[in-house]
């Protein structure tokens, strides 16, 4: 097993982050357990296959410059963090074309925590150790996408200098009732 970045603890889950798939392979399993269970909760109510969300973790992986986080306890993987250059996610630069400079915007793409861990501060850790990592020589702003419907994680957005863009865009996935529906996602900025 290739050695992780061990970044941080918190109570007893490690932050770790990782750099290829190579380091990722003892986590993935449990990865793929934690994202289809994270989504599948409020507010997304989403159904994502093994296979999906393994695409995401490798996708992440492969991306020049990603940040790929994990929050563990051992191999279980209770949280993550996921981010890469905007110009890599073409589907959500295209919603903010002519708002955001494409090339020196980092997306924040994916964020979760297991229910069970909640309240720890793991979120929190998550979007500042993402954001301490971007390289400012390159970026210049950071760009997340978050549910439309008002929850936690906007407040805590806001609470770290994110502002609303009032930008949305319509997302089609398949719910847990097995229906493909739409909802809107939210757009949050922060210049670095």
């Amino acid at each position: 097993m290739a050695a992780v970045q061990h970044l941080t603890k918190i109570a007893d889950i490690d932050i770790i982050r990782l750099h290829d798939e190579q380091e990722a392979a003892v986590y993935r399993p449990s990865f793929v357990g934690a994202y289809q269970t994270i989504f599948s909760e409020p507010p997304y109510n989403e159904l994502f296959y093994p296979y999906e969300a393994e695409g995401v973790l490798a996708r992440t992986l492969q991306t020049p410059d990603h940040i790929a986080l994990l929050a563990v306890r051992g191999i279980t993987v209770v949280g993550f963090g996921f981010a890469v250059p905007l110009a890599h996610r073409k589907d959500v630069a295209r919603e903010v074309q002519g708002l955001l400079p494409i090339q020196p915007t980092y997306y924040l793409s994916e964020l979760g925590m297991l229910n069970k861990v909640r309240g720890l501060g793991l979120g929190g850790e998550l979007i500042r150790l993402r954001l301490e990592m971007i390289n400012r020589a390159k970026y210049s702003h950071v760009l997340l996408r978050t549910s439309a419907t008002r929850h936690a994680g906007y407040d805590m957005y806001l609470k770290r200098g994110f502002q609303d863009i009032g930008v949305y865009m319509e997302v089609h996935s398949r719910r847990i009732d097995g229906q493909v529906t739409t909802d809107r996602r939210l757009f949050l900025s922060q210049v670095l």
